[in-house]
């Protein structure tokens, strides 16, 4: 049933089915399917309007699922996985069907590349067309990935408060954490409150949280489910992660602030 104070907008889940292909340094693959016609039922039964697709690393640039969801259910919007030799057709493309951004996984690898001119023209393409970079990252590197990201002039999304299930010694006093802080305080950079489930303590979370909102106010805060729970699947559910997130920001106005929030970031 629809919860009269529940969000209006989820700005990071994903869909995919189980046959879909893999890439060779996937991190997951996943035992249940995650159709669209599930992921929408999710969605009304908790009165969430819109959603915004994240791009599954696991899945590379295969986006054919996701693009066939965009044509059909435009309360849907996506990123998606782009080798930095891709086209502005093939990107203008993409963006009549839907899709607003590009993801930068780089949590799992052990190294990065130094950013060449292939990878700045291909950021700046990314700004160019009003898109956004969301980025997951290890805490020892990550104020790397923003200055990259910084230099093109493209919008920043940092997912699952910049911890996700990554390691960040020092909690709060973290120097990744710091240089996310400063990013949104310069005014380009957006953080997503959420995956509270994959963070070590629930303490740990609040205070990332906490911070966040200390610093962006809500006018650069947004909130995702992470639907459906990859890694995790079987032990959270979408009552769950609507659940963390009114424990973590608990004001219901506040709530509504970050869905206008979203709205504006993916559907104005």
């Amino acid at each position: 049933m629809a919860d009269a104070e529940g969000p209006i907008i989820d700005s990071h889940l994903h869909i995919w089915r189980t046959d879909h292909p893999l890439t060779d340094t996937a991190w997951h693959a996943p035992p249940t399917e995650a159709p669209v016609e599930a992921c929408l039922a999710e969605l009304d039964r908790h009165g969430v309007i819109f959603a915004v697709v994240a791009a599954a690393s696991i899945h590379g640039e295969y986006a054919d699922y996701v693009r066939a969801a965009l044509k059909r259910h435009r309360r849907l919007r996506a990123t998606c996985v782009l080798p930095p030799s891709a086209d502005i057709y093939r990107m203008e493309r993409m963006a009549e069907e839907g899709f607003v951004g590009v993801r930068l996984m780089r949590a799992f690898a052990p190294e990065i590349p130094a950013p060449d001119g292939m990878l700045r023209m291909h950021l700046r393409r990314v700004a160019d067309m009003g898109w956004h970079v969301h980025l997951v990252d290890q805490h020892q590197r990550v104020a790397q990935s923003i200055a990259t990201v910084e230099a093109s002039g493209a919008r920043l999304v940092i997912d699952h408060m910049g911890i996700g299930d990554l390691e960040y010694p020092g909690g709060i006093n973290n120097e990744g954490f710091k240089a996310i802080l400063a990013a949104v305080e310069r005014g380009n950079t957006w953080v997503k409150v959420s995956g509270k489930f994959r963070i070590a303590t629930d303490s740990t979370a609040q205070e990332f949280t906490d911070q966040i909102l200390r610093v962006a106010g809500t006018e650069r805060v947004l909130w995702g489910s992470d639907w459906p729970f990859a890694g995790f699947e079987g032990r959270v559910d979408y009552d769950k992660a609507v659940r963390d997130y009114h424990e973590l920001v608990p004001d219901a106005a506040t709530r509504r602030r970050i869905d206008e929030t979203g709205l504006r970031f993916y559907f104005g």
